[in-house]
């Protein structure tokens, strides 16, 4: 799947099986969302639906009930799942896949997973932070001492595709987001060679306050409108 970054335009796609076309086997794929909230679902059934595997995902979560992110997990095409909570009380789909061996995961502070996203969109090649010290998540890292104090050495997680969820578009590919749905979205986008996007509604360029914009549309390579859908998922099974 091509890299964008080269226009400041994004393609605005017809259908989400279109905006999700070319995601290759083997792909890292940057997840937006925290729990149910700013989660990309329309992207994510598209995904499932043009079927790429062997997948790495990142996201803040494992998956919620059995929609979304856990039903990508469900599919068993996912090899490794990089995030901060893999488990809550509705996260069996991967339980179960884990407890199996039928997945592999690293778990990332939540600081230091944006920190290590937004590493990769600035170009910056690593860096040292104490969170993890004297914890097994330390574990064979390189570790320095900077005044006074123990740091682990922690490098950016870069996306081939990163699928994220905003308010607004406009014909351009620039960005709002609505409240918490923001969450990982904008560390994404400019962390992953193709950033595609699911919206509430696009806009003429030129509707959206440039003081409101949170994602230039240099970092969205496709857009695609979706009618909103709201999930609630009561506990585990």
């Amino acid at each position: 799947m091509g890299g964008g970054r080269r226009v400041s335009r994004a393609e605005i796609c017809d259908t989400v099986d279109k905006a999700v076309a070319g995601i290759e086997d083997g792909s890292t794929v940057l997840i937006g969302g925290f729990g149910l909230a700013g989660m990309p679902f329309d992207l994510i059934d598209a995904l499932i639906r043009q079927g790429a595997k062997d997948l790495t995902i990142v996201s803040n979560n494992a998956g919620n009930g059995e929609v979304g992110l856990a039903a990508l997990l469900k599919t068993r095409r996912v090899r490794k799942v990089i995030c901060s909570f893999p488990r809550q009380s509705d996260s069996y789909v991967f339980d179960e896949l884990y407890r199996s061996g039928s997945i592999e995961l690293e778990v990332v502070p939540q600081g230091t997973l944006a920190e290590r996203i937004r590493a990769a969109g600035a170009g910056i090649g690593a860096f040292y932070c104490p969170t993890t010290v004297g914890t097994p998540l330390a574990k064979g890292k390189e570790t320095r001492a900077i005044d006074g104090r123990d740091h682990v050495l922690e490098y950016p997680i870069k996306g081939d595709v990163a699928l994220i969820s905003a308010h607004r578009a406009d014909e351009m590919g620039n960005l709002v987001y609505r409240k918490t749905a923001r969450n990982f979205g904008p560390v994404m986008a400019t962390a992953a060679a193709t950033t595609i996007v699911q919206v509430a509604e696009v806009v003429p360029t030129g509707d959206l306050d440039p003081e409101a914009v949170v994602t230039p549309s240099i970092y969205v390579d496709r857009v695609v409108q979706v009618e909103a859908r709201h999930y609630i998922v009561q506990g585990a099974r």
